[in-house]
């Protein structure tokens, strides 16, 4: 019974379209896929793979707080959602600066060292819009009508998929401009604009 619900295709039009949602909302402009293009554009692939495994892993946390309910309990604790924007908030203008200071990929040594692992875990944690946007498309549609903890797990599956493809979308977008960012000032130019659009987009997430 639990299969044929699933194969179903009212099931089929509800998986469409919570990849489409997840597409749409998820994978919009927002502090953690800007953060993967930037980083990606700043320093290269091979010095933004960490960072950019932080930021998958890190959301993928996010969805399974949402999934399980923890968000749901951390939101109804007093003056807790106030810290953690204002954490969150004060983070991001860290990686943003350190983003916007970043040689140019022509000139970048081993000491120029990419925004790491830990960092990109951080930012996914501390984004304002994952949390939203998540909890959104979560609870935006039903895969399995007959079981919550079926359908629960197999949309969690769903997202962690999209989750794996967007970041890595936004990371071949921010590969593909290596070449233009070859010349120093215009990578300069770059680095300071991806900064200040990590900036904006924050700001945006958290007034929304």
């Amino acid at each position: 019974m639990t299969g044929h619900a699933f194969f179903s295709s009212g099931s089929w039009r509800s998986l469409l379209t919570l990849v489409l949602e997840a597409a749409a909302v998820m994978g919009s402009p927002g502090p953690s896929t800007m953060a993967v293009m930037a980083t990606s554009a700043a320093f290269g692939v091979r010095r933004s793979l960490g960072f950019v495994s932080g930021a998958v892993t890190g959301t993928i946390a996010v969805l399974l707080a949402v999934a399980t309910g923890v968000a749901a309990l951390l939101v109804s604790i007093p003056g807790l959602g106030t810290g953690l924007t204002l954490a969150s908030a004060v983070y991001v203008l860290y990686l943003a600066l350190k983003i916007a200071m970043a040689p140019p990929l022509s000139k970048q040594t081993a000491e120029a060292l990419a925004p790491s692992l830990a960092a990109g875990f951080v930012l996914a944690i501390a984004n304002p819009k994952a949390w939203f946007a998540i909890a959104a498309v979560f609870s935006g549609s039903t895969l399995v009508q007959s079981s919550r903890e079926l359908d629960a797990l197999l949309k969690a599956a769903v997202l962690v998929a999209m989750i794996v493809i967007i970041h890595l979308c936004w990371l071949l977008g921010g590969i593909s401009l290596a070449g233009f960012l070859s010349n120093p000032l215009r990578s300069r130019i770059a680095n300071v604009l991806f900064g200040l659009i990590l900036v904006g987009t924050t700001l945006l997430a958290l007034i929304r």
